[in-house]
């Protein structure tokens, strides 16, 4: 069976959001359902990283030929081996399913409490079925908020229909992938990962109440670079200078 996990300290903080307090009645909880990083984000380009396992057993990261700023969800993988089997069992259940099947595991796995499910603080939708499948989880419970960062822009586009039907299915596009041109071409909102404050005019995203909320759901906004970097490159430099105001530098993953 899938595994959800419980909210990490940066979604919490969505309880303290007015918007979404229908979403957390009768004591729903916040919770995510996560896949391995890299290997289920089929697009990304500029954040790709993976966690080998070595002959030895143990685990290292592997940076993409185009990455610029290092996955901290691999970073995770790499340091706590619960979370790596944890994700990567999820990853392999659902991957070789078929629609149906897909949104039997998600359905069934899910907790009874969930209010608010952050969809992949790890991973992304890695085939179209698979986003439908998250499509279909939404309208069969309207009462609860599904919300996800995206890089997997196609699969948007293929299933727009569905997305702009429904007001608690929220997608952000996640600047750094092989299809960036899609975001301005088709409009989507999106964020960037920014290595300073002064690099943008957008709004910063600090707790996920930006993408999270159907509300801003046309509005984009920015990220703090985050997570652990390659010494002594651009983005290690940026989050030093940043000293830890980018949110998931701090956190430290959960899982049930």
């Amino acid at each position: 069976m899938l595994k959800y996990s419980p909210a990490n300290a940066k979604t919490v903080a969505l309880k303290e959001v007015e918007e979404l307090q229908p979403f957390l009645e009768n004591k729903r909880r916040i919770y995510s359902l996560d896949l391995l990083s890299g290997y289920s984000c089929p697009f990304a380009e500029k954040c790709l990283s993976r966690a080998i396992v070595l002959p030895n057993g143990k685990r290292k990261i592997i940076d993409g030929r185009k990455t610029e700023f290092r996955c901290f969800s691999a970073s995770q993988e790499v340091q706590y081996t619960n979370v790596f089997n944890l994700r990567q069992h999820n990853f392999n259940t659902l991957r070789g399913l078929h629609l149906n099947d897909m949104i039997h595991e998600l359905n069934q796995a899910m907790p009874e409490n969930l209010g608010i499910c952050r969809i992949h603080v790890a991973g992304d939708f890695f085939n179209r079925n698979y986003m439908f499948a998250w499509i279909n989880m939404a309208m069969m419970h309207p009462d609860r908020l599904f919300y996800a960062y995206t890089k997997s822009l196609k699969y948007w586009l293929q299933n727009m229909e569905w997305v702009e039907k429904l007001d608690n299915f929220i997608l952000t596009a996640s600047y750094g992938g092989r299809d960036d041109d899609l975001i301005f071409k088709h409009g989507l909102r999106h964020c960037n990962v920014i290595g300073s404050e002064t690099e943008t005019n957008l709004p910063i995203d600090h707790d996920d109440s930006h993408a999270a909320r159907p509300s801003q759901r046309h509005n984009s906004f920015s990220l703090l670079i985050h997570g652990t970097q390659p010494k002594g490159s651009k983005a290690a430099e940026a989050l030093k200078l940043l000293k830890g105001k980018g949110s998931y530098s701090r956190l430290k993953p959960t899982t049930n």
